[in-house]
Protein backbone atom coordinates (compact mmCIF):
# COMPACT_ATOMS: atom_id res chain seq x y z
CA UNK A 1 0.00 0.00 0.00
CA UNK A 2 1.36 3.44 -0.92
CA UNK A 3 1.80 6.15 1.66
CA UNK A 4 -1.40 8.15 2.09
CA UNK A 5 -3.66 5.33 0.86
CA UNK A 6 -6.22 4.10 3.34
CA UNK A 7 -7.11 0.47 3.87
CA UNK A 8 -10.36 -0.53 2.28
CA UNK A 9 -12.85 -3.39 2.59
CA UNK A 10 -10.87 -5.52 0.13
CA UNK A 11 -7.75 -5.20 2.29
CA UNK A 12 -9.79 -6.45 5.23
CA UNK A 13 -11.18 -9.40 3.29
CA UNK A 14 -7.76 -10.42 1.97
CA UNK A 15 -6.36 -10.20 5.49
CA UNK A 16 -9.19 -12.35 6.88
CA UNK A 17 -8.58 -15.02 4.23
CA UNK A 18 -4.89 -14.89 5.09
CA UNK A 19 -5.69 -15.70 8.70
CA UNK A 20 -8.28 -18.37 7.99
CA UNK A 21 -6.68 -19.96 4.91
CA UNK A 22 -2.99 -19.00 4.73
CA UNK A 23 -2.51 -21.87 2.26
CA UNK A 24 -4.78 -20.23 -0.34
CA UNK A 25 -3.59 -17.47 -2.70
CA UNK A 26 -6.34 -14.84 -2.73
CA UNK A 27 -4.21 -12.08 -4.28
CA UNK A 28 -6.49 -11.90 -7.35
CA UNK A 29 -9.19 -10.60 -5.02
CA UNK A 30 -7.19 -7.38 -4.76
CA UNK A 31 -8.02 -6.78 -8.43
CA UNK A 32 -11.39 -8.45 -8.89
CA UNK A 33 -12.78 -7.41 -5.51
CA UNK A 34 -12.04 -3.76 -6.20
CA UNK A 35 -13.21 -4.06 -9.78
CA UNK A 36 -16.51 -5.58 -8.63
CA UNK A 37 -17.04 -3.01 -5.88
CA UNK A 38 -16.24 -0.18 -8.30
CA UNK A 39 -18.66 -1.60 -10.84
CA UNK A 40 -21.46 -1.80 -8.26
CA UNK A 41 -20.90 1.84 -7.29
CA UNK A 42 -20.76 2.81 -10.97
CA UNK A 43 -23.94 0.87 -11.72
CA UNK A 44 -25.77 2.63 -8.89
CA UNK A 45 -24.67 6.00 -10.22
CA UNK A 46 -25.82 5.12 -13.74
CA UNK A 47 -29.12 3.71 -12.60
CA UNK A 48 -30.11 6.96 -10.93
CA UNK A 49 -28.98 9.05 -13.86
CA UNK A 50 -30.73 6.94 -16.49
CA UNK A 51 -33.95 6.86 -14.45
CA UNK A 52 -34.14 10.64 -14.84
CA UNK A 53 -34.63 10.00 -18.58
CA UNK A 54 -37.00 7.05 -18.16
CA UNK A 55 -34.22 4.64 -19.15
CA UNK A 56 -32.20 1.81 -17.67
CA UNK A 57 -28.75 0.57 -18.70
CA UNK A 58 -30.20 -1.87 -21.25
CA UNK A 59 -32.38 0.72 -22.97
CA UNK A 60 -29.57 3.27 -22.96
CA UNK A 61 -27.39 0.64 -24.65
CA UNK A 62 -29.90 0.20 -27.49
CA UNK A 63 -30.45 3.93 -27.99
CA UNK A 64 -26.72 4.67 -27.82
CA UNK A 65 -25.96 1.95 -30.39
CA UNK A 66 -28.50 3.43 -32.78
CA UNK A 67 -27.22 6.97 -32.18
CA UNK A 68 -23.60 5.96 -32.81
CA UNK A 69 -24.65 4.34 -36.10
CA UNK A 70 -25.33 7.82 -37.47
CA UNK A 71 -28.16 8.87 -39.77
CA UNK A 72 -30.62 7.33 -40.43
CA UNK A 73 -30.06 5.88 -36.89
CA UNK A 74 -31.12 2.35 -37.70
CA UNK A 75 -29.78 -1.18 -37.28
CA UNK A 76 -31.12 -4.69 -37.59
CA UNK A 77 -31.64 -6.75 -34.44
CA UNK A 78 -28.65 -8.87 -35.43
CA UNK A 79 -26.43 -5.80 -35.74
CA UNK A 80 -27.65 -4.54 -32.36
CA UNK A 81 -27.02 -7.93 -30.76
CA UNK A 82 -23.43 -7.93 -32.02
CA UNK A 83 -22.82 -4.37 -30.81
CA UNK A 84 -24.33 -4.98 -27.38
CA UNK A 85 -23.01 -8.52 -26.85
CA UNK A 86 -26.49 -9.94 -26.18
CA UNK A 87 -28.69 -12.43 -27.98
CA UNK A 88 -31.22 -11.35 -30.59
CA UNK A 89 -33.87 -12.45 -28.09
CA UNK A 90 -32.44 -10.01 -25.56
CA UNK A 91 -32.51 -7.28 -28.20
CA UNK A 92 -36.15 -8.07 -28.99
CA UNK A 93 -37.19 -7.59 -25.36
CA UNK A 94 -35.32 -4.30 -25.12
CA UNK A 95 -36.70 -3.02 -28.41
CA UNK A 96 -40.26 -4.03 -27.48
CA UNK A 97 -40.02 -1.88 -24.33
CA UNK A 98 -38.51 1.06 -26.17
CA UNK A 99 -41.11 0.81 -28.93
CA UNK A 100 -43.90 1.04 -26.34
CA UNK A 101 -42.40 4.28 -25.03
CA UNK A 102 -42.09 5.74 -28.54
CA UNK A 103 -38.29 5.97 -28.53
CA UNK A 104 -37.75 3.48 -31.37
CA UNK A 105 -39.82 1.98 -34.15
CA UNK A 106 -39.43 -1.01 -36.41
CA UNK A 107 -39.40 -0.43 -40.16
CA UNK A 108 -39.19 -2.95 -42.99
CA UNK A 109 -36.62 -2.39 -45.69
CA UNK A 110 -38.53 -1.20 -48.79
CA UNK A 111 -36.30 -3.23 -51.11
CA UNK A 112 -36.16 -6.43 -49.06
CA UNK A 113 -39.21 -6.86 -46.83
CA UNK A 114 -37.45 -9.65 -44.90
CA UNK A 115 -35.14 -7.06 -43.32
CA UNK A 116 -36.52 -5.17 -40.33
CA UNK A 117 -34.68 -2.18 -38.94
CA UNK A 118 -34.89 -0.76 -35.44
CA UNK A 119 -34.92 3.01 -35.87
CA UNK A 120 -34.64 5.92 -33.46
CA UNK A 121 -37.70 8.14 -33.43
CA UNK A 122 -37.36 11.92 -33.19
CA UNK A 123 -38.19 11.61 -29.49
CA UNK A 124 -35.66 8.79 -29.11
CA UNK A 125 -32.95 10.92 -30.72
CA UNK A 126 -33.71 13.81 -28.35
CA UNK A 127 -33.73 11.53 -25.28
CA UNK A 128 -30.48 9.73 -26.15
CA UNK A 129 -28.68 13.00 -26.86
CA UNK A 130 -29.76 14.42 -23.49
CA UNK A 131 -29.04 11.20 -21.60
CA UNK A 132 -25.64 10.76 -23.30
CA UNK A 133 -24.61 14.32 -22.39
CA UNK A 134 -25.54 13.68 -18.76
CA UNK A 135 -23.98 10.20 -18.77
CA UNK A 136 -20.57 11.22 -20.10
CA UNK A 137 -20.46 14.27 -17.82
CA UNK A 138 -21.23 11.94 -14.91
CA UNK A 139 -18.48 9.53 -15.94
CA UNK A 140 -15.97 12.39 -16.03
CA UNK A 141 -17.17 13.44 -12.57
CA UNK A 142 -16.64 9.91 -11.27
CA UNK A 143 -13.05 9.96 -12.56
CA UNK A 144 -12.14 13.50 -11.56
CA UNK A 145 -9.87 12.44 -8.68
CA UNK A 146 -7.68 10.50 -11.14
CA UNK A 147 -5.03 12.30 -13.16
CA UNK A 148 -4.98 11.96 -16.94
CA UNK A 149 -1.96 9.69 -16.54
CA UNK A 150 -3.82 7.51 -14.03
CA UNK A 151 -6.83 7.28 -16.35
CA UNK A 152 -4.65 6.26 -19.29
CA UNK A 153 -2.77 3.69 -17.21
CA UNK A 154 -6.00 2.27 -15.82
CA UNK A 155 -7.52 2.08 -19.29
CA UNK A 156 -4.52 0.16 -20.61
CA UNK A 157 -4.47 -2.17 -17.61
CA UNK A 158 -8.18 -2.92 -18.00
CA UNK A 159 -7.62 -3.67 -21.70
CA UNK A 160 -4.89 -6.12 -20.71
CA UNK A 161 -7.12 -7.60 -18.01
CA UNK A 162 -9.90 -8.22 -20.53
CA UNK A 163 -7.40 -9.85 -22.88
CA UNK A 164 -6.05 -12.01 -20.05
CA UNK A 165 -9.55 -13.15 -19.13
CA UNK A 166 -10.38 -13.95 -22.77
CA UNK A 167 -7.13 -15.88 -23.12
CA UNK A 168 -7.80 -17.85 -19.92
CA UNK A 169 -11.35 -18.65 -21.01
CA UNK A 170 -10.25 -19.80 -24.47
CA UNK A 171 -7.53 -21.95 -22.87
CA UNK A 172 -10.19 -23.55 -20.63
CA UNK A 173 -12.39 -24.29 -23.65
CA UNK A 174 -9.45 -25.90 -25.46
CA UNK A 175 -8.74 -28.25 -22.54
CA UNK A 176 -10.28 -31.71 -22.88
CA UNK A 177 -12.65 -32.64 -20.09
CA UNK A 178 -10.72 -34.35 -17.34
CA UNK A 179 -13.43 -36.15 -15.47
Amino acid sequence: MKQGEERDAVDEIVEQWGVERPDMDVSALQVFGRLHRSYLLYQTSLGGLFAEYGLNMASFDVLASLRRAGPPYRMTSGELAKTMLVTTGGVTLRVDRLEKTGLVERKRDPDDRRIVYVCLTTTGLRVIDQAANAHFSNELRLLESLSDEDRNSLSQLLRRLESSILDAESDDEAQPFAG
